[in-house]
């Protein structure tokens, strides 16, 4: 037993050891953008899918839960921080917050009422609930229909930090995201991350072992809900404006899909899934409506090549945990 613990321990200190570097190289990557020629809104808006992929792979990635209407928190986050920006005239800070609170508000109210149901059944109560809110804000006023709320001021942040400049916007976004990918690799990587994992293996073992799983999946959709919000007020910012479009059911597809092109419970996967996607639908645009034909057959070709999506197969590869 000794052995099995002694070798045990070395090889996730490598993993996380592993995951850092990986981490860094991400950070520095990012910081070079505004001077690489690179587009930084191209950058920003793959960055604020890539926080609500990873957000949604640390429901489905580690807790097992497959949510088909994750995108209802991303849009409420979006509506309720350019709500309070425009008709308000609240700060950015401010307007942020509030879009995570009712992100988080929300999370609560269907997380209590999905969360008591596994596998097809949560998938559906989810899929459903999302639905329901996107007829509610289709008919809301404040949401202003399908026109959506557009021209949304984006301020000083703190007083000081102008996000009309492109370069000054770009790197708090980037702060944001790196803080928030922190976030949720310190929760897998934590006592209450282990239980989660243990709970996608075997829930009735964990049951067993004396956990409240109900308790920890419920803290899990929450908390996956709340950084969803977070994506949607962001892009608030760089998009300048929240529509339908971030609500309705296709949104949550195109998750699903990020996640499970970079890799189903891995770290950096949401984060390389989300990058490839938007790329395709930037530079793939002038194709027109057969942009979701030749999405479809990169994800085939993805599925059959790629099982583990692609930092899982490199991962693999290399026998590390990324």
């Amino acid at each position: 037993m000794s052995t099995i613990t002694d070798n045990a321990a070395p090889a996730k200190g490598r993993s996380t050891s592993d995951e850092m570097v990986a981490f860094v190289i991400m950070a520095v990557l990012l910081a070079i953008v505004p001077v690489s020629g690179l587009y930084p809104y191209f950058v920003m808006q793959a960055l604020c899918f890539a926080l609500f992929a990873c957000a949604f792979n640390l429901l489905i990635g580690y807790s097992g839960l497959l949510s088909f209407g994750h995108a209802m928190f991303l849009g409420t986050g979006g509506y309720v921080a350019a709500h309070a920006l425009k008709v308000w005239g609240v700060s950015p800070e401010i307007g942020i917050v509030l879009g995570v609170i009712g992100a988080a508000a929300l999370s609560v109210v269907t997380g209590l009422i999905a969360i008591r149901r596994q596998g097809i059944y949560f998938a559906m109560i989810t899929l459903a609930l999302s639905q329901l809110l996107y007829f509610i804000y289709l008919q809301t006023p404040f949401t202003h229909g399908e026109d959506g709320i557009q021209g949304i001021p984006q301020g000083r942040m703190f007083g000081f930090l102008d996000l009309s400049n492109t370069t000054t916007l770009y790197y708090v976004v980037t702060a944001i995201f790196l803080l928030a990918f922190l976030l949720i690799y310190r929760a897998i990587n934590s006592p209450f991350g282990e239980v989660l994992k243990s709970i996608r293996e075997n829930e009735q073992r964990a049951i067993s072992l004396g956990y409240k799983t109900d308790h920890y999946k419920f803290l899990a959709f929450v908390l996956s809900g709340s950084l969803a919000g977070l994506a949607g007020a962001l892009k608030v910012f760089v998009a300048q404006n929240a529509s339908l479009t971030d609500v309705h059911w296709t949104m949550s597809g195109e998750v699903v899909l990020m996640t499970l092109v970079g890799g189903l419970g891995t770290v950096f996967g949401p984060v390389v899934g989300a990058f490839v996607i938007i790329a395709m639908q930037q530079y793939l645009a002038g194709f027109g409506q057969w942009v979701t034909v030749i999405q479809g057959a990169i994800f085939v070709i993805c599925v059959l090549t790629f099982r583990r999506g692609i930092i899982g197969e490199i991962a693999h590869i290399f026998k590390r945990s990324l």
